[in-house]
């Protein structure tokens, strides 16, 4: 799919959603400037056939929560942001619900993703996550998550365990001390390995468990930020983690890495010395993702 065409399917998605969910106590889009930027690129590119290029795809990213309620009634909220290439690529979905305690809802969120990579890869998903969401809430409401019966479709055997997940942030800038320290100290509550390398721009990335990752992001985000996006992720499911999902970490912990910090304000690093980290580390291809050219 191209650009325009992931647009595209993202716009008529939230179109559709906002006509079936029409009040702000069902649907809230955080960033009614992203939709609009989103709306323009496909209205001006579907205009521009006689006057190429087409305009850019908007660096800003559409983010909305959907409140709802399960066949039970249990109230739950849906966080989603679309990466550029979704659908190709899964949104970023996380699930809070009160009434669940804090393991429990990391199951509930792996077995959604999970649920959504086998069925809905490729296609518009989140009123498939709603649904799944409305029909297999209520399992996970007992006291002993050991206790909790598997989808209606599967049995016990075939739970999926944990999903290894790489989240690559990008910020505009990183400088705030107060921020950096959130970073340090959120990824190791969350047992996540990986990195952050602050000044302008500054680099995030996280690496563990689905569960915390999508924890760590949705604490970060909210943040104050000039501009912040998850630029690259990396999902692999259990059955591709061989020997276990700690095999899969390429950080043997987290830390702030600064890179030769230069400028009036030491504010820049060296780009050099990044690539050659990221090397290192068996990761040197997200290099171009983040600045566009390829590392030496």
């Amino acid at each position: 799919m191209s650009q325009l065409e992931f647009a595209e399917c993202q716009l008529s998605e939230i179109e559709l959603l906002t006509s079936m969910f029409p009040s702000q106590e069902e649907l809230e889009l955080s960033d009614q400037l992203a939709v609009a930027e989103l709306r323009d690129y496909v209205e001006a590119s579907a205009s521009s056939d006689s006057r190429p290029p087409p305009p850019p795809p908007p660096p800003s990213r559409p983010q909305f929560l959907l409140k709802q309620k399960s066949m039970e009634e249990v109230d739950f909220i849906i966080s989603c942001a679309y990466p550029a290439e979704y659908p190709s690529i899964l949104p970023e979905i996380t699930v809070r619900c009160c009434s669940l305690s804090r393991a429990q809802q990391a199951q509930l969120q792996a077995r959604l993703h999970a649920y959504l990579t086998e069925n809905c890869r490729g296609e518009v998903c989140v009123l498939a996550a709603v649904d799944w969401l409305k029909e297999n809430l209520q399992p996970y409401m007992s006291k002993s998550l050991s206790s909790a019966p598997a989808d209606k479709q599967e049995s016990p055997a075939h739970w999926p365990q944990e999903v290894f997940t790489r989240l690559w942030i990008y910020s505009h800038h990183i400088y705030n001390k107060s921020k950096r320290k959130n970073i340090l100290e959120w990824s190791k509550e969350l047992g996540l390995s990986g990195f952050s390398m602050p000044g302008k721009p500054g680099i995030v990335c996280v690496e563990g468990p689905q569960s915390a990752c999508e924890e760590f992001w949705s604490r970060v985000k909210v943040l104050t930020w000039k501009k912040i996006m998850i630029r690259h992720r990396e999902d692999i499911p259990p059955d591709r983690q061989g020997e276990g999902l700690d095999s899969l970490r390429k950080f043997a912990g987290f830390e702030e890495a600064m890179f030769d910090p230069h400028g009036n304000r030491g504010n820049h690093m060296d780009l050099g010395q990044l690539y050659q980290f990221l090397n290192e580390k068996g990761c040197c291809e997200v290099f171009q993702m983040y600045f566009g050219i390829e590392g030496r």
